[in-house]
């Protein structure tokens, strides 16, 4: 060390040592560092870097680099003290060689270093001091240099003091020793693979091996030799500065320029190569998402790079520009020439020159966006390098080159990209357009790609003018929409992007936009539109759709269909889809800038009648008409958007439809149909929704009244057009067994059209359209319910609709309940053969759930149900017991009204609401499913039993005539059985009260009562009695409806007068068939009431003592005294003053028909009523005894004892009476 500091005049240990000590440690200096940044394309480069802290804006303003560093007489610098005004004038050769030691001790630490862990941290400090170490003494220089560097005086001039003429050969020197420096350190591709490596280093907290503080040493050590030479040129204000003592030694001259020279080309071309390098790995999909940089440190270093040369070319004009750099590098590259002398050393092996050239320079241009501090911002610091740039698209435009789509997607996107950059270049935009129009007819695809790599495939005009639009306005450049364009879109359509930004530039038609324009148009001729494939045509469509947006849209316009009118009239059914497409996007332009469609839409318009035609002739086969339905759904498509996307339809609009719909609807399938018709909805609901919209907003100007009445009429043409060309078709299909379901929606969508304009309706439908439509469609009793369910709520559910019907004359409502009526009775006629839902009843049924909630919401019905006090529950009611409760609140406000007319017309809106019920149900009469048949009858009887009042009046009986003869005395009833079964009870309550007040008819009701009455008991009554069979026989359960009591009591009268004359009465001695079941049933109506009438409960009593009297079967007479008991006690219950009189009479009646002929039977019947009640035998005693009398005297023999025998048997159980009569009866 002590030979090392011989020449120095400052001695290491200096006497103003202990005064630095005192001071605070200065400031660390800018470095390289990655350890913290994140790898973010616009994020802000690292904190400690030389941008951030503003060393480059600082060394290009010829500030001061560390303006509040050595300020001390003494600064610190490898561990040793020096003195800061003259430690690099005397110690140059000791200062940097202690700097060499610095570096060589790095290198040693990254060779012996090792795996272990538990020597990382002390490896990782050691390693980080030296190179603070290092990069210190950089920043002195630099400091030094700026503060104290002066230019040389003349060289005859003769130094007056050693320490000046060691300051004049500072500047050589210095040089000597940055020439050693970049020798020492070498250039970055000679780092050994070890060190190179460190640049893939993830951060790992802030622990890293000597090899990544070594590799960001010499990125350090290669930044500051620039800064070091800039600033030294700088200083010397001109003068050249030679290594004199390289000079002498070698003979060549070494020069701070030439110095400067080298080490940027050498910098420049390592840089290059290790974006080569990664370039390899990088795929084509990724080229705009993965940079060109192994870090963000060299990131940083590229652009302290571009502002250097920069600032030398526009400010010293002392070096080229950063791009004449780099276009001297890149250009043998992809040229396949030598490089240059000054750029050796790059690599030999490269995948792809001119992909890659392609990418560099791309990532290039984005970095040109970092300002001197260090931050993204959107501004240019670099020039554009378009020159260069189109050079290289000559290369991928040219045809010799045989590159393929990924390759020339790949470089189109890059181009896109510096057109976003920078100001789009006219020059590029015409090679490109000559190599595309060569290749118009090209798909590029990308094999490999798969489904991604073909592009937006635009199945709707809407969708093609999308695409235009999003190529008019591309993505943000950093946005991941830009980044992930290669898959999205084709090499093709990225051109349009490039083309639309460079017809933005001159929006008013300038000559720019006019050479443009004109090169695109000249083109295309006859021969070669009639060329294109169906690719090609998409993508001529395509690129006049751009032009169309970005310039002036009628010329553009016009000139396309000038071009299409060139296609042959034959073309291929693709093509004609293609341009109908393609003119009804540019029909969507023109709406969107407010401009008259009605040339287009004629034009348009005419081809697609020919084509219906076509598509409607008999003789057109099935190949060419499934063809043709191509042009023709996208003819629909269009026609939807069109209207969809107006905001007024006062751009003659109408002109699209035409007669062509004339043709093509009744030529549709079922799937084609249900296209055409959702069209039309689509038309509809547009043409209302704007109409609407034009009434609501009140004029605010005094022309507006005139637009108003302009708007109006052109909506007049549009409906016109509308009832013209679709209406007539819908009806006459509603009365189709199939209807499609957009059938009722688009009949539904007419009827609201009419409503709001009902000026526009045709004459048939005048003067009231709305009501003549819902007769159609909805309350016509020939309409499929599947079509009435449907086509009913749409209506409905408007307020204002259903408020106007609410004061028509007809009862719209009344038509609306009887429609709705009928379609829940005729619900289960659209299920399987086997009962299961078919896809028409699952539909019924959901639709007329809907319907059912909204009928019950108008105003007549909601009106009925709140006077009779019901109110649905649920929020979506079952359609059977909604109709239950309406049917129920008719009859409750039936029955509430108490003057006749109100009564009348009562029953009048009564009718009207159920119609022509038994025609609604005879279909289910018919069929075989029992869902349907049993909801017929049982819905029937509902209305038996509550309208029964209704349905008895002069109005109505005819109704309840026609119901019994067809549904209770048909000639069959195998089909009817359970369905009757279980209604029966309905009709037998509901025919007795009719019955009752029936003014006029009621014999004749009372007689049908007991047909049905009679012919039910036998039906259902089983051939031996069994009790659960006959306590679910339906005559009974109409008999015992609970809290009915008065009406219930007439009922069981009837019941027991037809059981007791058909099912009880014998034939001499002959016993009825299935007497036992007759009893049991007898016995269980007796049960089952509490009636206390004797008048009734003594009628079945002759046929209960007849059985006594005549049959001896156990079961019978059982039976018999069961029943026999009730009739006893519920008469004498009714009795409070004795035995019954009514009974008394009954039984005296029985003994004077049978005495003399049964005899002792009928002293034994007379012994089982004496058992259950004596007092009522006690008062015949007299008659019986005087009969008994008279009957021995007319036979002449005397007493008959066997007869005296049994008579005193039953006197024995009279207690004593009886007693006193056998007394009597002794003393003859």
């Amino acid at each position: 060390m002590a030979d090392e500091f011989s020449q120095s005049l400052t001695p290491p240990v200096s006497p103003f040592a202990a005064d630095s000590l005192c001071e605070l440690a200065p400031a660390p200096p800018p470095c390289f560092c990655c350890s913290s940044t994140k790898d973010d394309p616009t994020g802000a480069l690292s904190t400690e870097g030389y941008t951030a802290r503003g060393s480059v804006k600082r060394l290009l303003l010829h500030l001061d680099p560390a303006p509040a560093e050595y300020e001390t007489d003494t600064v610190e610098i490898f561990g040793f003290p020096w003195v800061t005004e003259t430690a690099l004038v005397e110690s140059t050769k000791v200062l940097f060689g202690l700097f060499r030691q610095k570096v060589y001790r790095l290198e040693t630490l990254v060779q012996s270093s090792s795996h272990d862990f538990g020597q990382a941290g002390n490896l990782h400090y050691e390693a980080d001091d030296l190179r603070q170490q290092c990069v210190t003494f950089l920043q002195f220089v630099k400091v030094f240099l700026h503060r104290y560097l002066e230019p040389s005086i003349s060289l005859d001039a003769s130094p007056s003091h050693p320490y000046e003429e060691l300051e004049a050969q500072l500047p050589s020197a210095l040089l000597e020793e940055l020439f050693g420096i970049t020798l020492l350190i070498g250039r970055l591709k000679d780092l050994p693979t070890n060190v190179q490596s460190a640049f893939t280093i993830q951060n790992q907290g802030k622990i890293f091996p000597p090899s990544w503080h070594l590799l960001h040493l010499h990125l350090d050590i290669h930044w500051s030799v620039l800064e070091i030479l800039h600033l030294l040129s700088y200083k010397m204000q001109g003068q050249v500065v030679y290594a004199h003592q390289f000079v002498n030694l070698t003979g060549e001259n070494l020069t701070d320029a030439s110095l400067f020279e080298e080490h940027l080309c050498s910098l420049l071309c390592d840089l290059t190569g290790l974006a080569i390098g990664k370039y390899s790995k990088v795929r084509p999909t990724e080229a705009l998402s993965s940079n060109h940089y192994l870090c963000s440190c060299t990131k940083e270093l590229w652009v302290l790079l571009m502002h250097l040369l920069e600032y030398r070319k526009k400010v010293l004009h002392t070096t080229q520009s950063f791009w004449s750099y780099m276009n001297e590098l890149l250009r043998p590259l992809v040229s396949g020439k030598p490089a240059a002398e000054h750029f050796g050393g790059l690599p030999t092996h490269c995948k792809d020159p001119l992909g890659f050239t392609w990418w560099l320079l791309t990532h290039l241009a984005m970095l040109g966006q970092y300002s001197r501090n260090g931050t993204f911002q959107n501004e240019k610091y670099l020039d554009n390098n378009w020159a260069f740039v189109e050079e290289l698209l000559k290369l991928t435009c040219n045809p010799k080159g045989g590159l393929a789509e990924e390759q020339v997607r790949m470089h189109v996107h890059c181009c896109l990209s510096l057109c976003l950059l920078w100001e789009p270049s006219t020059s590029a935009v015409s090679t490109l357009w000559d190599y595309y129009s060569k290749n118009l007819s090209a798909s590029f695809t990308v094999p490999w790609l798969g489904m991604s790599g073909l592009g937006t495939l635009c199945k709707t005009p809407l969708a093609l003018s999308e695409q235009a639009r999003s190529c008019c306005s591309p993505s943000p450049l950093h946005s991941p929409g830009h980044t992930q364009l290669y898959r999205s879109a084709n090499s093709f359509h990225i051109f349009l992007r490039v083309l639309a930004l460079c017809l933005a530039q001159d929006r008013a038609g300038g000559v720019p936009q006019r050479q443009i324009k004109g090169r695109i148009y000249s083109k295309f001729s006859s021969k070669k539109m009639q060329e294109l494939s169906e690719a090609g045509l998409m993508n001529f469509l395509l690129l006049f759709l751009v032009v169309a947006r970005q310039s002036e849209l009628e010329d553009v316009a016009s000139r396309a269909c000038e071009l299409l009118g060139f296609l042959p009239s034959n073309c291929p059914t693709g093509h004609r889809t293609l341009v109908w497409r393609g003119q009804l996007s540019l029909l969507l332009l023109f709406q969107e800038r407010g401009l008259d469609v009605g040339a287009q839409a004629s034009w348009l318009a005419s081809s697609f009648s020919e084509t219906a035609k076509e598509f409607y002739n008999k003789t057109t086969e099935v190949s060419r008409r499934l063809a043709l339905w191509g042009p023709l759904g996208s003819y629909l498509d269009g026609l939807s958007e069109v209207f969809e996307m107006s905001t007024s339809l006062s751009l003659s609009e109408e002109k699209l439809l035409n007669e062509g719909f004339d043709w093509l609807l009744p030529a549709c399938r079922q799937t084609e149909l249900n296209s055409a018709l959702g069209c039309l909805q689509v038309v509809l609901a547009q043409l209302r929704r704007v109409h609407q919209r034009s009434v609501q907003s009140a004029p605010t100007t005094a022309w507006a009244p005139a637009t108003g009445s302009v708007v109006k009429e052109r909506h007049l043409a549009v409906a016109a057009a509308l009832w013209a060309h679709f209406f007539p078709f819908l009806r006459s299909l509603r009365l189709s067994q199939t209807p499609p379901a957009q059938l009722a929606d688009a009949a539904a969508g007419f009827t609201l059209l009419a409503f709001d304009l009902p000026s526009s309706a045709p004459q048939d439908l005048q003067p009231n359209p709305v009501q003549s439509i819902m007769q159609c469609f909805g309350w016509d009793d020939m309409v499929h319910p599947l079509l009435v369910t449907r086509y009913l709520p749409h209506l409905l559910q408007n307020s204002e609709l259903v408020s106007s019907l609410s004061g028509v004359p007809g009862s719209a409502q009344s038509l609306s309940v009887r429609a709705w009526f009928r379609c829940v009775l005729q619900q289960h006629l659209h299920k399987n053969p086997d009962g299961s839902d078919s896809r028409t009843a699952r539909a019924v049924e959901e639709q007329l759930c809907e319907l059912t909630r909204l009928v019950l919401r108008l105003p007549e019905v909601d009106g009925l149900l709140q006077r009779a006090g019901l109110q649905p529950t649920a929020t979506r009611p079952e359609s059977a017991s909604a109709l239950e409760m309406f049917i129920k609140a008719v009859g409750c406000v039936y029955s509430g009204l108490q003057v006749l007319s109100e009564r009348s017309a009562m029953v009048s809106r009564a009718l009207d609401y159920i119609g022509d019920v038994l025609k609604h149900i005879k279909p289910s009469l018919v069929s075989k499913n029992q869902e349907g048949l049993q909801l017929a009858y049982w819905t029937v009887g509902c209305i038996v039993k509550h309208w029964s009042p209704l349905l008895a009046t002069s109005k109505a009986q005819q109704l309840l005539f026609r119901i019994v003869d067809g549904l209770l005395l048909p000639h069959n009833l195998t089909q009817q059985d359970k369905a009757l079964r279980d209604s029966l009870p309905l009709y037998l309550q509901g025919l007795s009260v009719a019955s009752s007040v029936s003014q006029s008819q009621g014999a004749y009701l009372k007689q049908q009562l007991r047909s049905v009455t009679r012919r039910y008991l036998d039906h259902f009554l089983p051939a031996s009695p069994s009790v659960g069979i006959i306590a679910n026989h339906p005559v009974l359960l109409g008999a015992c409806e609970a809290n009915s009591i008065s009406r219930g009591a007439a009922l069981r009268k009837i019941i027991l007068e037809v059981l007791c004359e058909s099912f009880l009465q014998f034939k001499g001695y002959t016993p009825p068939p299935r007497l036992a079941s007759s009893l049991m049933f007898l016995s269980e109506l007796l049960r089952r009431n509490a009636d206390s009438d004797p008048a009734l409960l003594t009628l079945p009593l002759p046929s209960l003592l007849r059985c006594l009297m005549l049959v001896n079967e156990p079961q019978v007479r059982k039976i018999s005294t069961d029943a026999l008991q009730l009739v006893l006690e519920r008469c004498a219950a009714a009795s409070t003053d004795g035995p019954c009189d009514q009974m008394i009479t009954v039984l005296r009646s029985f003994v004077e028909e049978n005495q003399g002929v049964y005899d002792r039977q009928v002293y034994g019947a007379l012994e089982t009523v004496a058992v259950l009640d004596p007092s009522v035998v006690r008062s015949l005693v007299p008659s019986l005894s005087l009969s008994l009398r008279n009957t021995e005297h007319r036979r002449g023999l005397g007493k008959n004892t066997a007869l005296r025998s049994a008579y005193r048997k039953l006197l024995s159980l009279l207690g004593e009476i009886g007693q006193a009569e056998i007394s009597s009866l002794e003393v003859d």
